[in-house]
Formats: C-alpha cells, sequence, structure tokens
C-alpha cells in the first residue's frame, strides 16, 4: 500500500509484491451451496493481450457477520476503455461484491491501493473484502498465510467495488506501449474516473451514495479521482476514507534536513519505542508528540547545541526513538538512519518500525534496500488473490495477476513540480467546500515510518474551517502502514469505518 517501485524514495506507498499462492483453507467453507461460476453468453475477446482475459465471472455466496448472515453476489469482471477511433485501449479488472436484498440506496464503495502501480488485493484480502488473508498467529509470516472468511468485511455496510489501474493485477492497455498513457497523477485519475462510472451506468447504482477508499498513493489517487469524477463525470461522491495516504509530496518526499518533517516523523519512531519496551499507552504516545512539535523542533530550527546541552538533547532524542545516541549526535539531532541502529542485529522495517528481523547482512553498515514487510510479508497476497479468483471466483485467465508493477513508478507523470510538488491539500479544501455533506475518514498506524502519521496530521490541522465540524476525522492505531495485519487494529479500523457510514445515513 505505500510507495512500491523504486525502492526507499520511490517505495513510499504501500503496495506490494507478486508470491506464489499460500496454503488456502477450503473455498467459502461458510457456503457450501455457491452456485458455480456464470459466464457471460457473449464475450467479444479484445485486441492483443486482452485475448486472454476471459468473460465476467458472477457468483453466489455467503457469509455469517456479527450483524447477521449476508448473501451476496461477487463479479470478476473487466470494463472496457475505448480510444478516438472507436478501438478499445485498455480493460480495467475489478471484483465486485453486491448484498442482496438491501435496498437500491445502499453504498457503493469503490477501492483501490496505492504504489504507484499497485493492485487493490491488499485492501482487498487485507480489509474489506469478504474473505480474508490471515498471515500467521502474528500476522508476519507469508509461509503461513490461510484465506478464510472475513466477519469484518465491510459488506456489513456497503457493497464493494475494488479496482486495479492499468498495469496492475489484470487490467492491460491494449498495445503494451499505450499503457505510459494512463501513468500520471491527472492521467490515473481520468481512467479511474472513467472505470467507476462506467461500473456505475451498466448496473443501474446513478442514486447509490459513493465512496472512495484508497490505501497509501491511493489516498491521493481518491482525492484526485472524487474531482475528476465530478468534472468529468458528473458524478459526485459522498465521501472518502483514506489508509496511510501520500498527501503533500513536500512533506514525505521532502528534505531529510527539514527540522518539521523530522519533528513530524519523530512520533512514528517514538510509537515503535514503546511498543519495544511494553510501554505504549496513548498518554505515553501523546507525551512523545508533545516533545517532538516542542523542544526538539525548535532545537533542530535553531543552532545545534554544544556542550552539556547537546548532551542532554541528544540524549533525550534517544530515549524517544530508540536510536543510538552517538547516531543522532552524528546527524545533529537528525534521524535518517534507524533501520539497522534501532535494534542491533536486526532491520526494522519503515512500513512498521515496531517490526525487525534479523539482519541477513549484519557485516553492511547500510541496508541494501529490502524491506521486511515489503519484501517479506507482502509477497503473499499477490498469490493468494490469483488462487482465490480463479478457484473462488471463477476467473480463469493465464495472463499473470501482477500484484506490483515495479515499473509504473519510475515511469509515473507527477505533473509539473515532479513528486516533490504533488499535493492532496487544494483536493480536500475544494471537496469539504464544494460539497456541504462531503466527509473524509482519515486512518494511519502509529509506526509507520513511510507515510508518517504526523504528516497527515499536519496538514489537516492546518485545513481552514469549512461547514460543520467533524467532517474531517483521523483515527490511529497500533501498527504501521499495513496495521490491518493486526487483527485487533483491522477490527477497530472496520468498526470507525462502519460507524462513518452510518454517520451519513
Amino acid at each position: 500500500m505505500e510507495f512500491a517501485g523504486l525502492r526507499l524514495a520511490w517505495t513510499v506507498l504501500l503496495a506490494g509484491m507478486i508470491a506464489a499462492a499460500p496454503a488456502m483453507a477450503s473455498a467459502q467453507e461458510a457456503a457450501p451451496t455457491a452456485a458455480p461460476p456464470r459466464q457471460n453468453e457473449k464475450h467479444d475477446a479484445g485486441p492483443g493481450i486482452l485475448k486472454l482475459l476471459p468473460a465476467d465471472a458472477v457468483t453466489q455466496h455467503s457469509i455469517d457477520t456479527p450483524q447477521g448472515r449476508i448473501d451476496y453476489t461477487a463479479t470478476a469482471g473487466t470494463l472496457a476503455f475505448y480510444d478516438q477511433s472507436g478501438s478499445q485501449s485498455a480493460s480495467v479488472f475489478y471484483t465486485a461484491y453486491v448484498a442482496k436484498n438491501r435496498g437500491a440506496n445502499r453504498p457503493l464503495t469503490f477501492a483501490f491501493n496505492g504504489g504507484p502501480g499497485a493492485g487493490s488485493a491488499f485492501l482487498h484480502l487485507g480489509v474489506v473484502g469478504p474473505r480474508i488473508l490471515e498471515l500467521g498467529p502474528d500476522g508476519h509470516d507469508a509461509t503461513r498465510a490461510e484465506l478464510r472468511d472475513n466477519p469484518q468485511t465491510w459488506l456489513a455496510f456497503t457493497d464493494l467495488v475494488l479496482i486495479d489501474p492499468i498495469g496492475t493485477g489484470w487490467s492491460r492497455a491494449a498495445k503494451s506501449d499505450d499503457a505510459k498513457n494512463f501513468w500520471g497523477v491527472r492521467s490515473d485519475a481520468d481512467a479511474m474516473a472513467k472505470a467507476i462510472a462506467l461500473y456505475v451506468s451498466h448496473n443501474n447504482r446513478s442514486s447509490a451514495p459513493k465512496y472512495l477508499l484508497g490505501e497509501s498513493y491511493g489516498g491521493l489517487r481518491a482525492l484526485k479521482t472524487a474531482r475528476a469524477l465530478l468534472r468529468d463525470q458528473g458524478l459526485a461522491v459522498s465521501g472518502i476514507v483514506m489508509l496511510s495516504p501520500l498527501l503533500e509530496g513536500w512533506l514525505t518526499f521532502g528534505d531529510d534536513t527539514s527540522a518539521l518533517r523530522a519533528a513530524l516523523q519523530l512520533p512514528s519512531l517514538a510509537a515503535a519505542e514503546l511498543e519495544r519496551k511494553h510501554t505504549f499507552t496513548p498518554e505515553a504516545q501523546a507525551a512523545a508528540e508533545n516533545f517532538a512539535m516542542t523542544n526538539y523542533l525548535t532545537t533542530l530550527a535553531g543552532r545545534p547545541p554544544q556542550g552539556d546541552d547537546a548532551q542532554k538533547f541528544y540524549g533525550r532524542v534517544a530515549e524517544v526513538s530508540g536510536v543510538p545516541e552517538q547516531t543522532i549526535a552524528n546527524a545533529r539531532g537528525f534521524i535518517n538512519d534507524f533501520v539497522k541502529t534501532v535494534r542491533l542485529g536486526k532491520i526494522v522495517s519503515r512500513y512498521d518500525a515496531d517490526y525487525a528481523v534479523d539482519d541477513p547482512n549484519p557485516e553492511r553498515t547500510s541496508d541494501r534496500g529490502s524491506d521486511p514487510i515489503l519484501d517479506g510479508v507482502a509477497r503473499a497476497y499477490g498469490g493468494a488473490f490469483a488462487d482465490y479468483a480463479r478457484n473462488e471466483l471463477g476467473f480463469k485467465t493465464e495472463m499473470t495477476y501482477t500484484l506490483l508493477a515495479n515499473d509504473i513508478s519510475g515511469k509515473w507523470d507527477w505533473g509539473h513540480g515532479g513528486r516533490f510538488a504533488v499535493s492532496g491539500e487544494d483536493d480536500i479544501r475544494t471537496l469539504l467546500a464544494f460539497n456541504p455533506s462531503f466527509r473524509i475518514l482519515v486512518a494511519h498506524g502509529y509506526a509507520d515510518m513511510v507515510t508518517p502519521y504526523g504528516m497527515t496530521r499536519y496538514v489537516l490541522d492546518h485545513l481552514p474551517p469549512i461547514g460543520a465540524a467533524g467532517r474531517v476525522q483521523l483515527k490511529l492505531y497500533r501498527g504501521g502502514h499495513m496495521f490491518y495485519i493486526a487483527q485487533d487494529s483491522r477490527r477497530a479500523f472496520s468498526a470507525d469505518a462502519a460507524a462513518f457510514y452510518r454517520a451519513a445515513e
């Protein structure tokens, strides 16, 4: 979810990697009467590689939730794009879950991940879908991955459509050279808006309240897509849920010597250190946040301390962050080197600074870019989804499912000023101002060092008062960028999301 693609700097938005399929529980054990997949009677194969895409597969399922049994229809299919000549230019893969007998005006949520270059399997099998991938007892063991029913599925309060941007999942351009036309902030949002409009039209859901859910870069994508939907498709969005989002490029990708940026990152390291010491409490975390935005920020912004003042300050930063005092002193208080210094003999994940594994290269002073979560845990989602789509949803194709397309990030068109200038703040302000009922829910893991929650809080705290209070909510959970790996955090997030949707009723 993330920056996946160019490792570290480019790899700031979550996604995942392709992997072999893990061991699966028997498909939909809770619904043994599920009907076999139904394919459309007519299916016109597209040009080029699109010939490998089958007709839409429609299956019937049910799942038991705390709110009761939900009968639903699953559709794994594609939406066709056409160019000005009338030739098919691309196919967009999607998976839709629609609850039966729930009313025409039931909320409809369109979800996507980030990257840029990530498929939707993370949100799909990690949070919202009726099936969920459990990654062992501690949520970090890909070899013990198991697909199970998800009692906290968001189907309890909204229908779902999960979309893979072109170049990811099974979404492809008809001509490989044309894929780059979809790889940019503006063109990507336009394509996502087009896909959403097609689904709404094909399924007669224009009257349904529409929501967007985006993870990591997908958070920014959701904001841009909401603007494109209204501008080009005449569709207004009722709300957006953003999970570990990128909001401001100047903060996420900015200068490592920025005092403000360092102060906004420190609370995430502090949360991981409190977890390591088994002393995490909201009060302890609040104290770390206060230190970060007062003494730490003002000291970094001023002349570097000397003598006893320096020793006292660097010692305090070391205590809060877990980074050795000498490492902090060498950088005059800034913390850019924590992956191999926070825990001796370990490598810490940027995606969750509370998670560390044995260092595979202890003789090296710097890490080689591989991340324990992105390259260790996240790989399981790709194979799991491909297996699930084929064997449970009936979508059978010889095309490779691309969970993370590494080449897309490097070719992404960030617009004028590049990735440092990309911004979602103006989109938030405009959406709030132009739609009085529009609302936003932002969710973050405390220990995420890829998109630290402090950066999002800074952006939200500096919004002007627009309309009624409480239209923008920030919720924090134990864990990192993919905090939903932990069952307790996933359940808490889903409960908060359900309340967010109910508030609009």
